[in-house]
């Protein structure tokens, strides 16, 4: 028999995955207006954990956000009801791998 390959889907072990998006965006005269309701709409997906990570740099003009969701479609349809959503060109990719600090157990400390 000859060797069997495995996709990302094979190795799904919950219902939810993590994606890494990035976006670029481009500003204008109009793109600071649209902020305030942006950040409400992105803390709600935060406090829904929908959410985990949003970072974003004004000097680059970029943002990077680790997202839940069962595809990568559904994952596009959180970002596309952003107000800011017609500045930004998206890549989102699932993750494979994803490791963090917060997600290990604290260090042992002897009394």
């Amino acid at each position: 028999m000859g060797k069997q390959h495995y996709t990302m889907e094979d190795l799904n072990f919950s219902e939810l995955n993590k994606y890494q998006v990035t976006i670029h965006f481009e500003m204008d005269d109009d793109f600071m207006s649209f902020v305030p309701p942006h950040r409400i709409y992105i803390n709600s997906l935060i406090e829904k954990g929908v959410i985990d990570y949003y970072s974003v740099s004004m000097e680059t003009q970029r943002c990077w956000i680790i997202i839940n969701a069962a595809t990568k479609k559904e994952a596009t349809n959180y970002l596309q009801q952003s107000p800011l959503k017609k500045y930004w060109t998206i890549e989102v990719d699932e993750l494979f791998v994803y490791d963090a600090q917060n997600y290990r157990l604290p260090a042992v400390q002897l009394n």
